[in-house]
């Protein structure tokens, strides 16, 4: 599965009138970024774990239904610089941004991990937890 490409698609139809290039260099920062973007999927992953969104992660990880996250929550587990970064970067409002991405990150999440296949990729919950305090020590 093209991870950009279900991205990109599912950024430009809330973001509307953003360059394509643009969202797509955006989400490419978030999705495979080292420490400063996040640390990518499994940064995200971790860092709801951490944050006590765990039973929300976990239900974008299965195969049921994805849980919500409120937009307050995507810009804690992201970071506001994070957030303004990518909403100058296609031209759009931090809210913009937000509201995209609780859309967005559920399912980009979900479809890396049929059968919780990227959680298996990190060391389970576990190796999320490990990433977590990488990250956050």
């Amino acid at each position: 599965m093209d991870l950009m490409k279900l991205g990109t698609e599912l950024l430009m139809n809330k973001l509307g009138g953003a360059d394509s290039d643009s969202v797509s260099a955006m989400l490419g920062k978030l999705l495979s970024g080292g420490e400063e973007s996040g640390g990518g999927l499994g940064g995200i992953i971790a860092a709801m774990q951490e944050k006590g969104l765990g039973d929300i992660v976990e239900s974008w990880l299965g195969d049921g239904d994805n849980a919500d996250i409120a937009p307050e929550q995507v810009k804690e587990v992201i970071g506001e610089q994070q957030i303004a970064e990518m909403a100058a970067s296609v031209g759009a409002d931090e809210e913009t941004i937000l509201d995209t991405l609780k859309d967005a990150l559920p399912q980009i999440i979900d479809k890396s991990s049929s059968g919780g296949s990227l959680l298996d990729n990190i060391g389970g919950l576990g190796g999320a937890m490990d990433m977590a305090k990488k990250l956050f020590s």
